[in-house]
């Protein structure tokens, strides 16, 4: 592979968005018609909403854990009303110590947590190793078979691009000595000596880019895809027992809130006060850390949403998701369980460029026995151009996939008070989470099941084709979910007062 060919790939596959020239940063919030973007039209909802103060509702983010120090979220978190912090007593008796907002089930007694994880392939090879191969995948040979082609490729990369990149902060070096700290595009240009960088520069990329890129697949083969790797008894449970509840401690952070606390920005961010973002909703954040640096494991979700659930969040967003799930009848119950209670649980399609009508991507709304769950919104990544609205990334699914969201070049918050811009279905599939959280806070009486129904018949159609995600044929974009639309916040604001009888503002002049 030439260095050109091999930097191509590392910047393809790295999460950030490297474009130098975008849409506007708040594009997931504006409007196709007044704007000229994909937008879910928030501020027609807000001018449309009724006038009067919205109920509370709780969205629960189960994720990899949120900053809860960020001026932007600080206010918006959901708080335990029954516990007293950091008195070391659980005050409502809910077998959970100090759970004031939230709980992470990826730590231990002691303070300690789980950061990195294995894959679910990767537990799977372990058990095959250990002699006690898993009931439901039992194929040790072909699971054998499938971590090595996750493997390969990424050792391979690891070897190509640790010179690569040495050679590029070698030349970093150089040139920050020739030209400072702020050389320009234009400076390697004139160089003959910057190494990789000029490329990088030439892409939109940097050097920490590459950097980045470089560390994810090493974390990816020292712990997500060894499966040697295991520190889950720090958590302190038995990871045997499905049914176990009460573990875990109060740390809703843990060591890397990077990617929870962007998706809770987008959904309930504090509006209108200059700092960070504007989320969609005026929604109470619920922090469940289920989430490490690999995959989820399905005990984990289970209890989380059972927590959800029992803590009064009406709403559950899901941005992860895994190939394998071995413990899938827990999670089925537990979803049931928040069906039957009146939540809607939102969760992104995958970030594969796959067909999930034929590919997996757990957890899902089909449950082991063949029933198809109500209450759940799958969803794919949209783009801010409608001649190209599939992000290329995305899952989609003619059945699989509801609707679409932004979820490209989308800018929300990052840990330590700042904002980042990323791309996923992960950021799309909580903004779909605040939109049906906005119709609930000022429509309280709908159901989860009334709200979901509302967001799909509202979604904005597109009759155009699009590239299909990870190919390179064109198709209507209709082909690609079940609505063949893009969620529309104003739409489904219009159509829930319609369907409650209440009464809308008079339209402006």
């Amino acid at each position: 592979m030439t260095l050109r060919s091999l930097l191509v790939a590392a910047l393809v596959l790295a999460t950030p968005a490297f474009a130098q020239d975008g849409p506007p940063a708040d594009w997931h919030l504006l409007d196709r018609d007044a704007d000229g973007v994909e937008g879910i039209a928030l501020a027609a909802a807000y001018a449309a909403l009724p006038d009067r103060a919205p109920a509370e509702v709780v969205v629960a983010i189960i994720d990899s854990g949120v900053d809860i120090t960020h001026p932007d979220l600080a206010p918006v978190l959901w708080t335990n009303p029954g516990e007293i912090a950091g008195d070391g007593i659980d005050n409502d008796e809910n077998g959970y110590v100090d759970d004031v907002h939230g709980w992470s089930f990826l730590g231990g007694p002691d303070g300690r947590n789980m950061e990195h994880d294995t894959y679910e392939l990767a537990r799977l090879v372990a058990l095959c190793r250990a002699g006690t191969p898993d009931a439901t995948y039992s194929d040790c040979d072909a699971l054998e078979a499938a971590l090595e082609e996750e493997r390969a490729p990424l050792a391979q990369q690891a070897v190509q691009l640790a010179p690569v990149l040495a050679a590029a902060e070698a030349a970093d070096a150089r040139l920050r000595v020739k030209y400072g700290d702020d050389y320009s595009l234009e400076d390697l240009d004139g160089t003959d000596d910057p190494g990789p960088l000029l490329f990088l520069a030439q892409q939109g990329a940097s050097l920490s880019d590459l950097k980045t890129y470089v560390e994810s697949v090493e974390s990816r083969l020292q712990y997500g895809l060894n499966p040697d790797y295991d520190v889950r008894d720090l958590v302190g449970d038995d990871y045997s027992d499905v049914t176990e509840q009460f573990y875990g401690n109060a740390d809703v952070a843990g060591p890397d809130p990077n990617h929870g606390t962007g998706v809770a920005g987008l959904v309930a961010a504090v509006r209108g006060n200059d700092t960070g973002i504007d989320g969609i909703a005026p929604a109470r954040i619920m922090v469940l850390r289920a989430v490490p640096g690999g995959d989820e494991r399905d005990k984990d979700i289970a209890n989380a949403i059972r927590y959800a659930v029992d803590n009064g969040a009406r709403v559950i967003n899901m941005s992860f998701g895994k190939s394998y799930s071995p413990q899938k009848g827990a999670v089925d119950e537990a979803v049931a369980y928040a069906v039957a209670n009146n939540v809607l649980l939102v969760h992104a399609s995958g970030n594969s460029g796959e067909d999930i009508d034929v590919a997996d991507n757990f957890p899902t709304r089909t449950l082991l026995d063949g029933t198809v769950t109500n209450g759940w919104l799958e969803v794919g990544a949209s783009t801010s151009d409608a001649s190209a609205i599939a992000a290329g990334f995305s899952n989609y699914g003619q059945t699989a996939v509801d609707l679409f969201a932004p979820g490209e070049n989308v800018t929300s918050l990052k840990p330590g008070g700042g904002i980042q811009t990323a791309n996923g279905t992960s950021f799309a599939s909580p903004v779909v989470a605040g939109v049906a959280a906005l119709v609930m806070a000022y429509y309280p009486d709908l159901s989860a099941e009334e709200v979901r129904q509302i967001l799909l018949a509202s979604s904005a159609r597109l009759d155009v084709e699009t590239t299909r995600p990870g190919a390179e044929d064109l198709v209507p974009f209709a082909t690609l979910s079940v609505t063949g639309g893009v969620v529309d916040a104003a739409a489904a604001v219009q159509m829930a007062a319609d369907r409650t009888g209440a009464s809308m503002p008079p339209a402006s002049d």
